[in-house]
């Protein structure tokens, strides 16, 4: 047993359990049983600290995008604000590919199976939960920093940032779900250069887009790798 996986809560270890069994089965799999043998725990225990799998799983999906919120903080931040931003959205491709089941999940993709509905709003939905709040905050700093560079025309923050997730989650999405086959390296040759474009429609020159996004691509080797 690893230091980390010692200091574990037995919820923080129930969870991180879940997380493994829907990477490498999905989440139509979780159920008490599987999760408490995946955890070296019994189904009582899951029981009790969650009340049931639907509770389990809107714990693991909250816990999901408190590590997407720690990804994004941990771009560094530069001068150069459109780099940020498409670093960023690397960096939201890396955690999607790691785990495709659990990004599903994130974001209401994947069927929940036979599980019982939540007894309220459904909260765990992007743009409503408050683990999403605090991931979301990010890109939006960093799209604060890009309306106050001057490189593009007057806009507010909350448009930027919410045009800017709209475009690199959809590509996310349908390349998880296999649309760009056809291409050998489809971040290089699809979400790239949507990137400039994107920029380049909020007033930024093309030169200038095209250096910074450049400049992520030398520092991340992106064309050097394929997608999963």
């Amino acid at each position: 047993m690893s230091e980390d996986q010692a200091t574990e809560t037995v919820p923080e270890r129930l969870i991180r359990a879940t997380i493994e069994l829907i990477a490498q089965q999905g989440p139509s799999a979780i159920k008490a049983r599987s999760v408490a043998s995946a955890s070296g725990l019994s189904t009582m225990v899951v029981y009790h600290h969650f009340g049931g799998i639907p509770e389990l799983m809107r714990a693991v999906v909250d816990q999901a995008f408190t590590d997407f919120g720690r990804a994004l903080a941990d771009v560094p931040v530069t001068d150069d604000p459109v780099a940020d931003l498409f670093a960023m959205a690397l960096t939201c491709r890396d955690v999607a590919q790691q785990n495709p089941h659990l990004y599903d999940l994130m974001f209401g993709l994947s069927t929940r199976a036979t599980y019982r509905p939540l007894s309220d709003a459904d909260l765990r939905l992007s743009g409503h939960s408050p683990a999403f709040q605090s991931a979301y905050v990010h890109l939006v700093a960093a799209s604060e920093r890009l309306v106050n560079s001057g490189r593009i025309c007057p806009e507010a923050v909350e448009v930027v940032a919410a045009q800017l997730w709209s475009f690199v989650h959809g590509y996310v999405t349908l390349e998880l779900a296999g649309h760009f086959t056809e291409f050998d390296d489809p971040a290089g040759q699809v979400l790239l250069p949507m990137g400039i474009t994107f920029a380049v429609g909020l007033g930024d020159t093309r030169e200038r887009a095209t250096i910074s996004h450049a400049a992520v691509v030398a520092g991340t080797g992106l064309h050097s790798r394929r997608s999963g």
